[in-house]
């Protein structure tokens, strides 16, 4: 039986046009202007110096800024710039330049599932602190009290087994009643290796169940808990 379920976001929950076509443009376009401003502030002091320790090297601000946009860029899952990009989503949410997406399925399935007394969580390469933005800030209201917990790369690469292991020891749940729910098959097989459930969202193209390593669905109301 299924006691908790972990969800990653991009892909799955929500849209990966919203994070490629909106946040990461808009970190990068505010990106040198957020440093510049916020550089003397303990926590942002704190990510560049993360950020040097990660270069291997004593870098300037402008350095900084330069390497922090080659991995935006790159795609390079480096916590110290997801973290920076948390604290620049920050501002738009406040701003009201744009809302969390959400997928309406994953909405009301979640709500569904917290009200049937499951223990929700989120697993994503982005920060602990953009996973809250995001979900604070959604069409659909604030989504935050539906979770349980929130976990990111500090616990582990999404494509590592020992990481499923790390999250299944901090919730004290056993992996066998976990379910993880994935837009990518490398997270789900590590997952799977953990001893974890799983289902691979399937937002945009054809479910095919015939050769899946994973149960495909393509939306959340497809997923059978039992």
């Amino acid at each position: 039986m299924i006691k908790a379920i972990v969800t990653d976001i991009e892909g799955t929950t929500s849209s990966l046009s919203f994070v490629k076509d909106v946040l990461f443009p808009y970190a990068r376009a505010n990106l040198a202007g957020y440093v510049h401003q916020h550089a003397e502030e303990p926590q942002v002091q704190t990510l560049l110096d993360d950020a040097r320790v990660e270069a291997g090297a004593e870098l300037t601000i402008e350095q900084l800024i330069a390497l922090f946009i080659q991995w935006i860029d790159e795609d390079k899952k480096v916590t110290p710039l997801k973290s920076l990009q948390g604290l620049i989503w920050e501002d738009g949410y406040r701003q009201g330049d744009f809302k969390g997406h959400i997928y309406p399925d994953a909405a009301e399935c979640l709500k569904t599932w917290k009200a049937q007394g499951l223990d929700l969580y989120v697993y994503s390469s982005g920060s602990v602190y953009a996973q809250k933005l995001l979900f604070a800030h959604t069409a659909y209201g604030d989504l935050t009290p539906l979770f349980s917990g929130y976990f990111d790369t500090h616990i582990g690469g999404k494509k590592e087994s020992q990481s499923y292991r790390n999250i299944a020891d901090q919730i004290a749940v056993p992996a066998e009643q976990l379910l993880f729910l994935s837009d990518i098959k490398e997270e789900l097989d590590a997952a799977h290796e953990a001893g974890f459930n799983t289902y691979w969202l399937i937002r945009d193209g054809a479910v095919d169940n015939s050769q899946a390593a994973h149960r495909q669905v393509s939306d959340f109301g497809q997923i059978k808990l039992n």
